[in-house]
């Protein structure tokens, strides 16, 4: 697992661009809809702070689940390495023009993806 976690903090520690910068994401508060690995849907809430000019963090409360993770952006696509505390994961999120981000995600030693969308409140 700490592997993994390595791994996935990886993708995500490289250059980028200024998140502050990033035409159609911000810092707030988005609601979440999303796909999980069985293909089943949940809903949620999510919490994107800016923790210096190229990283973020974000959380995510969807259903009795809470996770967080660190984020990055690069070339309109934020990267997300997170933990739920006994699972680490990616997110990788297309920016979209309105502020919505479209997402793929997997969790290290599982088969398969899950989809997520962010819509800003």
């Amino acid at each position: 697992m700490r592997r993994a976690f390595g791994v996935a903090t990886a993708l995500v520690v490289f250059v980028g661009c200024s998140i502050a910068s990033a035409a159609g994401f911000q810092e707030g508060t988005y609601d979440v809809r999303g796909t999980n690995l069985d293909g089943s849907p949940y809903n949620g809430t999510a919490r994107v702070y800016f923790i210096s000019n190229t990283t973020c963090s974000i959380t995510w409360v969807t259903g009795s689940t809470s996770s967080s993770g660190v984020c990055m952006l690069m070339d309109g696509v934020l990267g997300v390495a997170y933990s739920d505390g006994s699972a680490v994961g990616v997110v990788m999120y297309k920016i979209n023009a309105d502020g919505t981000l479209d997402g793929v995600w997997t969790v290290a030693g599982k088969n398969g993806s899950g989809t997520e969308r962010l819509i800003p409140r």
